[in-house]
């Protein structure tokens, strides 16, 4: 699925599913802009790109912050072209029971994992729109499926996610754009590596009996984003070994 001639955006692409999901695209044959919090990261994930004949630049910066988005996007239009491929995978996480939660917790979860797909988006269109063609997907979360103790704020960032891939989804499908999410079940990143949970026991209660791996994302996304799936719209494609079944 050839992706050649395109210029992919991937959010928090300096680690785990992010990074995953870059060198697939770059294997796919698009350009990628990697946006990250942390340089030494964003880098080893461009290197790891040009080391397989890929093209890549790295943009440090914070996703959910206005003017930093508009300073990466400027930087990757200059250097990659115009961005008709969004993939919303920068995110955080938390586990905390809701009576200690505070208010500035929250905001804060909402503020990286829901306003920050917006604002990238919000931003994106414009090349999209011009292009008549484009892919967004979005990096949901399987505990906004189930539910999960202590992730309140957690899940219910990622339910917006969902719905807000539904909404938009249904707004740009007469423009030629797609928008998509993927739920992640249990991954291997180093985020879920330093969550406060027992992962051996958890693979043990999963279906398959194994780990997810970063690139059973990335394949996922990179069909989402490919001329395979242009008739596939605000789908939930679950990637999950059977955690949770539709």
């Amino acid at each position: 699925m050839s992706l050649k001639g395109k210029v992919a955006v991937v959010t928090g692409g300096g680690s785990g599913i992010g990074r995953a999901i870059s060198l697939q695209l770059a294997k796919d044959g698009a350009a990628i802009s990697v946006w990250d919090l942390d340089a030494d990261k964003a880098q080893e994930t461009i290197d790891l790109i040009a080391q397989g004949g890929g093209q890549a630049i790295a943009c440090v910066g914070d996703a959910s912050a206005a003017a930093g988005i508009q300073s990466a996007l400027e930087r990757t239009r200059a250097e990659l072209g115009p961005v008709t491929i969004l993939v919303n995978n920068a995110g955080t996480t938390g586990f905390c029971p809701i009576q200690d939660i505070t208010e500035d917790a929250w905001d804060r979860m909402m503020r990286i994992n829901l306003k920050g797909p917006f604002l990238c988006t919000q931003a994106s269109l414009p090349d999209m729109l011009a292009a008549g063609w484009g892919r967004i997907v979005n990096i949901s979360s399987s505990s906004a499926q189930t539910g999960s103790p202590r992730m309140t704020h957690y899940a219910a960032s990622k339910g917006g996610v969902i719905g807000f891939t539904k909404a938009l989804a249904m707004e740009l499908a007469p423009l030629g754009i797609t928008v998509n999410n993927i739920p992640p079940g249990f991954v291997d990143t180093p985020m879920l590596r330093g969550a406060p949970i027992n992962v051996e026991t958890t693979i043990a209660a999963s279906p398959m009996k194994r780990i997810g791996l970063p690139e059973d994302i990335a394949a996922a996304c990179s069909y989402l984003v490919s001329e395979a799936a242009g008739y596939v719209t605000g789908q939930t494609l679950s990637v999950n070994g059977g955690r949770y079944l539709v």
